[in-house]
């Protein structure tokens, strides 16, 4: 036989072994399940008996119903996976539920956990119905796996499950946290041997738990998504516009409030050229030298060059007041005299996102 033919054989061998291979089971020989218990040892009249020693004794007061043997499940228990954010588990481990923690303050948790469930069923092509008067309870219709054998045109079905789950919904009085408890309530089972509607408990909780871990991450990605809209917004919203302050002067409208603005507006200075001479917390004003900055041919180069708000070099007066919950910072020249709206939208370019203080919050 042509050598390289003999090593493919082996090799098909070996696959065609592997496929065959059932990863419930242990691997190898189960010979100490044939095993009988030595029965006790006789001491003859006259002689003492020996110390008997029980470290390692076991009784033989057990479940002798259970598996033994080839008939042990191996496999790793099933867990829940919070991965969503602000997600946990509690109590029995065992038992298919999760916890949600309210993480986004406008939406309503209950509704956009059971968003998530439909979202999961509908990508998987099954119906959800609700089965009780106050929307806490769902069943889903049947789950279907087939498993085929042979090849085509000869290809038929070896196995056949089907599956129905039942989704419970649980909130705290105070409605930030609801739990979801995921049962399997109907199951049906077809191969060569015929038809089952019992299930193995271990199979069932594997069941439920990864159809509840679907779930969850069918959550976490519709976090993601929000997430991923809200800096989109954060992103194209304008937080400076122009408009007056309360005495009708010309002044930036900033959407910060004006404690929180005042605190961080020595950043501003600091990244366009501003020195703070003196401030008046008190009527929230600063009081600057302006310098413009100087960008050298290797700034421009390396992408390095500065921010310049094109105003004259001098001193200036930025005024803080509170507008509702926002900001208005009016600018005030050497003389007293506030910058015109011209003047404001002239430098707005610049004065936007240096005010706007993007990087910071």
């Amino acid at each position: 036989m042509n050598r390289k033919i003999f090593y493919f054989s082996l090799l098909s061998i070996a696959v065609a072994s592997c496929g065959t291979v059932n990863n419930k089971q242990a691997v190898g020989d189960f010979e100490y399940a044939q095993q009988k218990e030595a029965k006790a040892l006789k001491i003859p009249a006259g002689l003492d008996k020996p110390e008997n020693v029980d470290t390692f004794f076991v009784t033989n007061e057990i479940n002798h119903q259970g598996p033994v043997g080839v008939n042990v499940d191996v496999r790793a228990p099933s867990l829940v996976l919070p991965i969503a954010a602000s997600t946990r588990t509690e109590g029995n481990s065992a038992v298919s539920t999760v916890w949600f923690d309210q993480v986004l303050d406008d939406e309503d948790l209950k509704s956009f956990i059971l968003e998530a469930l439909k979202g999961q069923l509908l990508a998987d092509n099954v119906e959800l119905k609700q089965v009780d008067d106050e929307g806490l309870v769902f069943e889903s219709d049947w789950y279907h796996k087939e498993v085929e054998e042979g090849t085509w045109p000869f290809k038929s079905i070896a196995t056949s499950e089907s599956i129905k789950y039942r989704y419970s919904f649980e909130s705290k009085s105070h409605g930030r946290s609801v739990a979801l408890t995921v049962k399997l309530i109907d199951y049906l089972k077809t191969d060569k041997a015929g038809g089952s509607k019992r299930i193995d408990i271990i199979d069932q909780q594997r069941a439920e738990m990864n159809m509840l871990n679907e779930v969850i991450s069918q959550a976490d990605f519709k976090y993601r998504l929000k997430q991923q809209e809200n800096r989109l917004m954060r992103a194209n919203h304008k937080f400076v516009s122009i408009g007056e302050n309360t005495s009708g002067e010309a002044a930036y409208i900033v959407e910060i409030d004006v404690d929180l603005l005042w605190s961080n507006l020595p950043f501003f200075f600091e990244d366009y050229g501003f020195a703070i001479d003196d401030l008046n917390e008190s009527t929230k004003i600063y009081y600057v030298n302006y310098t413009q900055p100087e960008s050298s041919l290797w700034d421009s180069i390396w992408g390095d060059t500065l921010p310049v708000v094109d105003i004259p070099n001098g001193k200036y007066q930025f005024k803080l007041e509170a507008m509702d919950k926002k900001s208005t910072v009016t600018i005030y020249d050497d003389k007293g005299s506030v910058l015109s709206a011209e003047t404001l939208e002239k430098i707005f370019n610049v004065m936007e996102p240096g005010l706007s203080f993007k990087d910071v919050f």
